[in-house]
């Protein structure tokens, strides 16, 4: 992978360091109170490098994430902003990647999206103009050329450090390494994962992901999902698709009484974790959970990863604001 004469975000920062990279998912918010946000996401000052504020997750609707984003940046906290393709089309999106730019993200995820009847409003209509590698080949033109992709110019191209996901998971397993690869050469630079419950199947992927040189050219932060009780765990299995719940997982937790489970699944995660820094080409961890703040702060903790490195790039609002 490239590096740049500076970093463009506090993330960067830290993956061009060579540090080891903790992100997590912000709780999602289904109010227009700014406290609501500031709440969810203060756990997380100091455990995390980077949040990801979601863009209608699973079909959902929440608050909008550029919004989200724009809060967390007035409290010092480093925003990665997601885009999916599902809600808009390429107007929409490169508008909406540039206003989020004007607002201080530097940091954006591009994605699919997932369909519209895996959410509450099935009746709703799809867009899915571009599928992610698309967005992520406008987003790096955007950036490295200067132009809208009509070809027409920016008279301020963004700075974003750009990220993909992937799914090793999700069958057929074998072509993730090559979906990879392709978002990787579309504009990639970081690639966040679906959750790992599956250690040997991420460890394949990760084998996969180093010999064919993917792991050099983009930072890989493995997924990792702290359960906070067999339920959680059975819905995962169950409902959402993609995930590989192994049946030892659900045992695990319904082996323990209620009120022990989210406990057990704080020591799950950590054991994933530890089992994931071990192997080569992850560069870091992207931590979930319901609940998120307090789950992945102890998780962060327990992995000796608390607190994160002090960066000279802070999260930084237009205005030059910033509060950490």
């Amino acid at each position: 992978m490239s590096e740049p004469r500076a970093p463009r975000s506090r993330l960067h920062e830290v993956l061009l360091s060579g540090r080891f990279a903790v992100t997590a998912e912000l709780e999602t918010t289904d109010g227009g109170d700014p406290a609501e946000v500031h709440e969810a996401a203060a756990p997380l000052v100091g455990a995390v490098d980077a949040v990801n504020c979601t863009d209608n997750s699973a079909a959902h609707p929440h608050i909008s994430q550029v919004a989200a984003a724009k809060l967390l940046l007035d409290r010092g906290i480093e925003p990665i902003a997601q885009f999916t393709c599902r809600d808009r089309n390429r107007l929409a999106l490169q508008a909406d990647l540039l206003g989020a730019h004007a607002l201080g993200v530097r940091n954006v995820l591009l994605m699919t999206g997932d369909d519209v009847t895996a959410g509450d409003h099935p009746e709703a209509k799809p867009i899915y103009d571009l599928d992610s590698i698309h967005l992520l080949r406008i987003a790096r033109i955007m950036r490295d050329e200067g132009t809208y992709v009509s070809g027409r110019k920016l008279t301020s191209p963004p700075t974003f450090l750009i990220g993909a996901v992937e799914n090793p998971f999700a069958p057929p397993v074998d072509y993730r390494p090559l979906r990879l690869a392709k978002k990787i050469e579309a504009g990639a630079e970081f690639v966040q994962t679906q959750i790992c419950f599956n250690v040997e199947r991420m460890r394949e992927f990760m084998r996969q992901a180093v010999d064919s040189g993917a792991a050099e050219k983009a930072w890989i932060l493995a997924g990792v999902y702290v359960p906070r009780s067999a339920a959680a765990a059975r819905y995962l299995r169950d409902w959402v698709p993609g995930i590989d719940v192994p049946e030892e997982t659900v045992r695990r937790l319904e082996g323990v009484p209620r009120d022990r489970q989210e406990e057990e699944g704080i020591r799950l995660a950590v054991e994933i974790c530890r089992e994931i820094r071990e192997m080569p080409g992850v560069a870091g961890l992207h931590l979930m959970s319901i609940k998120v703040g307090r789950a992945v702060v102890r998780v962060v903790d327990e992995l000796g990863l608390h607190p994160r490195p002090v960066t000279s790039t802070a999260a930084r609002a237009p205005d030059g604001g910033t509060s950490s």
